[in-house]
């Protein structure tokens, strides 16, 4: 009995085996050619995050001064968004992107860098759109700092 049952564990273990490589070959993402495409620009007062999507609004790559390396105080330096922007225009031109249409929102160091970078790198920019929320008397807003 207890041969019949370690012979069973083999057979088993060579099924399971079977149905791995099925599972890992269907699972592969589809690359898209998007010649048009919408780039995000996020800079806040600590970070600049660039995301770029097709017109529907699926995202293709993104990338922000964090990934890039940047840590603290340094994501928040025209510097970095300009390096994010540069990788994020690279990662497009991978998905086929030539002309994108440039969306900035807020109010950070990094907007008018990200816009020259994704210019500098190839990409051509047909539209600039300032999309930053402005509040009808809604939130307080932060204390002013007394430096």
């Amino acid at each position: 009995m207890a041969d019949e049952k370690k012979d069973a564990k083999p057979a088993d273990a060579a099924k399971a085996d079977d149905k791995k490589p099925a599972a890992a070959a269907g699972a592969r993402k589809v690359k898209k050619l998007v010649p048009k495409a919408v780039c995000h620009i996020q800079s806040t007062f600590n970070n600049t995050i660039i995301t770029i999507s097709d017109p529907g609004g699926d995202t293709l790559c993104w990338a922000s001064a964090g990934t890039i390396g940047y840590k603290g105080s340094r994501k928040s330096a025209p510097f970095a968004a300009q390096k994010a922007a540069e990788s994020a225009a690279e990662k497009a031109q991978k998905f086929g992107v030539r002309e994108v249409e440039v969306k900035v929102k807020g109010p950070g160091a990094g907007r008018e860098s990200a816009i020259r970078a994704l210019q500098a790198s190839g990409l051509d920019v047909r539209v600039i759109e300032d999309v930053t929320p402005l509040p009808h008397n809604g939130c307080r807003p932060r204390k002013k700092r007394r430096v």
